[in-house]
């Protein structure tokens, strides 16, 4: 079977930008990051910084594209979805790989009803502590990156062929035996420090350092982890102990993606995250009050937004 080579990625922000450079600095690929439009302008224009190296030339209108990807990397946010995923059948052939490491539990599923289930795998990134201002982006830890498909005791083709590709880009990963279940640990956590973060306007180091943080993280994991019980996901309080270990390597000032939304006035992923719990917590007659009031309050930070500025546009953070 023929190696990845061609690689492109959707949303070039904090966790785009990151994959982006990685592969656009390793020798035997070729990596474009699709973009339209304004966007497109604006990228051939400035660029991309990473970590202070430079990038241009990348920008890729899907509409143009001459040849098949072998692999789409999607790190937009949940909001973009939508119309980032739209109009990529000129990338698309069919040993076409796609690999999701948005936050949030349906992207693959989106994926899936556009470009077929057998396309698509599971995804999630943790401990990357990528900031995005403006066309800059930098990151003191790359975090490790996890993907599969739902089941992984024999990897599949398609996850072989991602693990040879992330072994030559210098990229961390593992392939979990339950990536269903992978995938709620990092809904966890980002349910927890994401939204914790936004409302207190808190970086990193406040949840490494101030027990009266870590409380209402902690409060709204064990929502989730409450939920994951019901749907058949074992988590517990060993998963967030296990948070507790990536926590403390993350930099002190390093924010999370949420907390940069509300800081830059960008519409943030509260619906994936809490909006999500909220309405879980209904199907399943499980109380989410915490994930309630938090979702409330995010909603009023982000009251005044920019929506329509589309520099905003398919951008991503970590998670």
């Amino acid at each position: 079977m023929e190696r990845i080579r061609r690689v492109v990625v959707l949303g070039a922000g904090a966790m785009g930008g990151f994959f982006l450079s990685r592969f656009l600095d390793a020798p035997g690929f070729e990596a474009a990051a699709a973009a339209r439009g304004t966007r497109k302008k604006r990228l051939d224009t400035k660029g991309l910084v990473v970590n202070g190296k430079r990038y241009m030339g990348f920008a890729l209108d899907p509409a143009e594209a001459d040849s098949p990807a072998d692999l789409i990397i999607v790190a937009v946010k949940n909001h973009h979805l939508q119309e980032a995923a739209g109009g990529l059948a000129r990338l698309v052939s069919d040993r076409t790989v796609f690999l999701s490491v948005m936050n949030g539990l349906d992207s693959e599923e989106y994926l899936g009803s556009l470009y077929g289930d057998n396309k698509v795998l599971y995804g999630a990134s943790v401990g990357i502590d990528s900031i995005r201002e403006g066309n800059r982006v930098t990151f003191t830890h790359a975090g490790v990156h996890y993907f599969g498909e739902k089941k992984n005791r024999k990897p599949s083709p398609k996850v072989l062929l991602v693990q040879d590709a992330f072994r030559r880009a210098g990229i961390s990963y593992e392939t979990p035996l339950d990536m269903i279940r992978m995938l709620w640990w990092k809904f966890m956590i980002n349910v927890g420090i994401n939204q914790a973060s936004a409302v207190m306007r808190a970086p990193y180091g406040i949840f490494q350092s101030l027990p009266e943080a870590r409380s209402l993280m902690v409060s709204l994991m064990r929502e989730v982890t409450a939920l994951a019980k019901i749907v058949g996901v074992d988590l517990g309080e060993g998963d967030i102990t296990d948070w507790y270990k990536v926590l403390e390597k993350l930099a002190p000032h390093g924010k999370t993606s949420m907390l940069q939304d509300v800081e830059a006035g960008r519409k943030t992923e509260v619906e994936a995250f809490g909006g999500k719990v909220t309405s879980l917590g209904k199907e399943h007659d499980v109380p989410t009050p915490v994930n309630r009031a938090v979702t409330s309050i995010i909603h009023v930070l982000e009251r005044d937004a920019d929506r329509t500025d589309p520099f905003n546009r398919a951008d991503t953070g970590d998670g």
